[in-house]
C-alpha cells in the first residue's frame, strides 16, 4: 500500500472515490464484498461464431445453454424421475410460454403438477445461480416475483419449519393463479444464469433467413460481445452507404433465395425486379438459379424472377466494384475490374494474361469501350437501392448495435478473438498493411485502427467518412484484409467462366501457417496475451468434422469453431456448428447436430443432440481471482485500502451520514 500525503498526486482520485464510499466503514464493506466475489468460480462463457442468419438453432442453443441445462437437470435428478419427465422439464425451461400451454391441455391435475414442477425449478435455479453473488443473481430477477424466488432459493427443505413456510409460498402462487408467470420467470431466470458471458466471433448476416431475429435477441442478451466478420462488415458498408456493399448484400440474399432479412429491414426491391425483367427478361439466366435449400418451395416463375434479379444485380455489383477500385490504386486490385477483361465479341476473359471460355456473353447495359459505366437506368436504380438502405430504421439500430458491443478483436481470459486472420508474412511474422494512405500497421494496431476506421464511417463530422465507406468493399475482398485474407474473391469467375481453375481462391499466409505453435505463439505475445494457457479462438473457415478435421490446431494454442452453422455448409462440414464453453473446470466443445425447429421442440421435446469434446481441463476449479475479472477487483481492493489509509491517517476526512 502506498503512503499518501495531502499533495500526492493520487489524492483527487481518492477524493472522487470517497464520494461512493465516504466512510470508512462502506469502504471496509465495498473491501470485504470484493475480496468474496473473487472467490467464486469462474462464470461461463460461451463462443460461438458464424451464425449466418440461423434464428431457431441460435435462439435454441441459448436457451438450452449449448446442452448445459440439459446435463444438469440429469445431475440433479438422476433416476429420481423418469426420462420422460426430465425431456419435458427441460422442455419447459427453453419454451416455457409454449410447452406451459401444452401441458394445460393435456394435465389432468394441473395443480399438483405445478406444485411438483415449481420445486424442480427452483432446484434447478439454485444450481445454475451458485456460481454467483446473490447481488447478482437479484439483479437477474423479474421485478414481480424477485422476492419470491430469492426466498425460495436460499431456504432449506432439511428444516420443517422453513418446509412449511416454502410449501406456502408455493401453494400460495398456484391459488392467486400466478403460476404460469411464475414458471416463464424462473425459466426465464434459469436461461439467465446458464450463460454469464456470450462471445460471438463475427458473421450474424448472409445465408440463413433470421439475421433480424438473432439482432433483436441479442439487443435483450444480457451480456455478450461480438468480433466483427466479413459478412458483418459487409452490412455495415451497405448501411453506411457503400453502394458496392448494397448490391454484394443483395446478391447473397438472392443467391440463396432468402430476402426475409431485407424485406424485414423495408429495403425496396421492386425497382430491381422491374429493371431485371426490362432488361434480362429473355435471357435464362441459368448460372443465377437460387440455391434453395430442403424445403424451400419456391415455385419455377419466382425462382426465374429470382435469377434474373440475381444477374442484374451481379452485373452492378461488379461496375460497382470496379469504381471504388479505380478510385484506390493503392489496393492493388484494378485487376479485379472484371467487366474490363472479357473479349465481349470473341466470349473469352483473361486473367493473368490468359483467356479463359465464358459460359455466356449476356451484358445488355455493358458497353465494350467502357465497360465499368452504369447506364442511366442503373445509375437510377442504384439511386434507389441506396436510399433505401440509408433510410432502414431498423437496419441502423441494429448496425448500431452491432458498433457498440463489437471491435475487430478481443482479449478475454487469456484467449485472443477474431473472426478471421491475422495478416502474416510467408515467415510467419506479423504483415504491416496499408488501410489509410501512407499509413501502415500490423497486429494489434492494424486491427485497432481497422476498427477506428468501420466507426468513422458512421461520423458525420470525420475528415476520413468517404475513405472508410469505401474501404468496407476492401474488408470484403481485399487479399489482406484480415476478415478475408485470400488471394482473390472469385465471384465473377464462378459465374461466368468454365475453367474451375480460375476459382480458386489462395489463402492467405495465416490460414497456411497457423497450425504451428510459435507463429500462434508469436501473434499472442504481439497482442499482449498473458497467461500460461493462452489460446486463438476464432471462426470463419468451415471445419470439415465430418472428413476428420480437427477443430483444435497448433497443439491446442488454436480453436477454430465455425462447424457449419449455417444449413447452406451442413452437408461440407458434417455438423451444424459448434460452441465452445469455458467454464470454472476447463474448456468444452460441444458439437452440435442439425436443428430441426422449434416447433419440434416444443411439440416432440427433440433437443440439439450435442456432443462434448474436453479440450483442456484446469489443474484446479478457476475463480473469479483467477480471471480478467479478478484482474479489476485487485485493482479496485487497492484503491479501496488507499482510500481507508488516507481517512485513518487525516487525509481525507470522512463524511459521516
Amino acid at each position: 500500500m502506498k503512503h499518501l500525503s495531502s499533495n500526492d498526486t493520487d489524492l483527487h482520485y481518492l477524493q472522487l472515490l470517497s464520494q461512493s464510499f465516504p466512510t470508512i466503514a462502506d469502504a471496509s464493506t465495498e473491501i470485504i464484498n470484493l475480496e468474496a466475489i473473487m472467490a467464486l468460480p469462474k462464470g461461463t462463457e460461451h463462443f460461438l461464431a458464424d451464425i449466418h442468419g440461423e434464428s431457431e438453432a441460435f435462439r435454441h442453443i441459448l436457451k438450452n445453454a449449448s446442452g448445459n441445462i440439459k446435463r444438469k437437470v440429469n445431475e440433479l435428478f438422476g433416476n429420481d424421475i423418469r426420462e420422460s419427465e426430465k425431456k419435458e422439464l427441460c422442455t419447459l425451461i427453453y419454451y416455457p410460454e409454449e410447452k406451459l400451454e401444452l401441458i394445460k391441455a393435456q394435465e389432468q391435475d394441473i395443480d399438483d403438477w405445478y406444485r411438483i414442477t415449481i420445486h424442480q425449478l427452483v432446484k434447478v435455479c439454485r444450481d445454475v445461480s451458485s456460481k454467483y453473488t446473490r447481488s447478482k443473481v437479484r439483479k437477474s430477477l423479474p421485478h414481480d416475483f424477485a422476492y419470491i424466488i430469492e426466498e425460495l432459493l436460499h431456504e432449506s427443505l432439511s428444516d420443517n419449519d422453513k418446509a412449511a413456510y416454502v410449501s406456502v409460498i408455493v401453494n400460495t402462487i398456484i391459488s392467486t393463479g400466478r403460476a404460469d408467470d411464475f414458471i416463464c420467470a424462473i425459466c426465464n431466470v434459469i436461461q439467465r444464469l446458464a450463460i454469464d458471458q456470450l462471445h460471438i466471433l463475427g458473421d450474424i448476416y448472409d445465408r440463413g433467413p433470421g439475421a433480424h431475429i438473432i439482432m433483436d435477441t441479442l439487443r435483450q442478451y444480457h451480456s455478450w460481445d461480438i468480433q466483427w466478420g466479413n459478412h458483418d462488415v459487409l452490412w455495415m458498408g451497405a448501411s453506411a452507404g457503400n453502394d458496392a456493399c448494397i448490391c454484394n448484400v443483395l446478391r447473397l440474399c438472392l443467391r440463396y433465395a432468402n430476402l426475409t432479412t431485407i424485406e424485414e429491414y423495408g429495403i425496396n426491391l421492386v425497382p430491381l425486379a422491374t429493371f431485371a425483367l426490362d432488361v434480362y427478361g429473355d435471357d435464362p439466366c441459368l448460372e443465377f438459379m437460387p440455391k434453395l435449400l430442403p424445403g424451400n418451395t419456391m415455385d419455377d416463375k419466382t425462382q426465374q424472377l429470382t435469377a434474373k434479379m440475381h444477374k442484374a444485380i451481379a452485373v452492378l455489383q461488379f461496375k460497382t466494384e470496379a469504381a471504388i477500385f479505380q478510385r484506390h490504386p493503392e489496393w492493388q486490385m484494378l485487376n479485379r475490374c472484371m467487366l474490363s477483361a472479357v473479349d465481349y465479341d470473341k466470349h473469352l476473359c483473361t486473367i493473368d494474361g490468359k483467356a479463359y471460355e465464358m459460359k455466356s456473353c449476356n451484358f445488355p447495359t455493358v458497353d465494350p469501350a467502357d465497360p465499368n459505366k452504369l447506364t442511366p437506368e442503373e445509375t437510377d436504380l442504384i439511386g434507389k437501392l441506396h436510399h433505401s438502405f440509408r433510410i432502414s430504421e431498423k437496419l441502423h439500430k441494429h448496425i448500431r448495435t452491432l458498433l457498440s458491443h463489437g471491435c475487430m478483436y478481443a482479449i478475454s481470459n487469456s484467449n485472443l478473438l477474431f473472426h478471421a486472420a491475422i495478416p502474416l508474412n510467408d515467415d510467419g511474422s506479423l504483415k504491416e498493411v496499408e488501410i489509410y494512405p501512407g499509413k501502415r500497421f500490423a497486429g494489434k494496431d492494424l486491427m485497432h485502427n481497422i476498427g477506428m476506421m468501420i466507426r468513422d464511417a458512421f461520423q458525420s463530422d470525420s475528415t476520413q467518412r468517404d475513405y472508410a465507406i469505401d474501404y468496407f468493399l476492401y474488408l470484403w475482398c481485399g487479399k489482406e484484409s484480415p476478415l478475408f485474407c485470400k488471394s482473390k474473391m472469385a465471384t465473377f469467375e464462378r459465374y461466368f467462366l468454365t475453367d474451375k481453375e480460375t476459382f480458386k481462391e489462395e489463402k492467405g499466409n495465416y490460414f497456411k501457417l497457423r497450425d504451428s505453435a510459435e507463429v500462434c505463439d508469436r501473434i499472442l505475445d504481439a497482442f499482449g496475451v498473458k497467461g500460461q494457457a493462452r489460446h486463438i479462438i476464432n471462426g470463419h473457415v468451415p471445419v470439415h468434422a465430418g472428413s476428420g478435421e480437427n477443430p483444435i490446431k497448433a497443439g491446442g494454442k488454436l480453436m477454430v469453431i465455425d462447424g457449419g452453422f449455417s444449413e447452406a455448409y451442413h452437408h461440407e462440414t458434417g455438423i451444424a456448428g459448434y460452441t465452445l464453453v469455458y467454464h470454472s473446470r476447463g474448456f468444452q466443445l460441444v458439437q452440435h447436430e442439425p436443428f430441426t425447429s422449434a416447433r419440434d421442440a416444443i411439440m416432440r421435446e427433440i433437443d440439439i443432440k450435442s456432443t462434448t469434446q474436453i479440450i483442456e481441463m484446469s489443474a484446479h476449479r478457476m475463480l473469479v481471482a483467477d480471471t480478467d475479472k479478478g484482474e479489476e477487483l485487485r485493482s479496485q481492493i487497492a484503491d479501496l485500502k488507499d482510500l481507508l489509509y488516507a481517512y485513518r491517517h487525516g487525509i481525507i476526512t470522512e463524511r459521516r451520514k
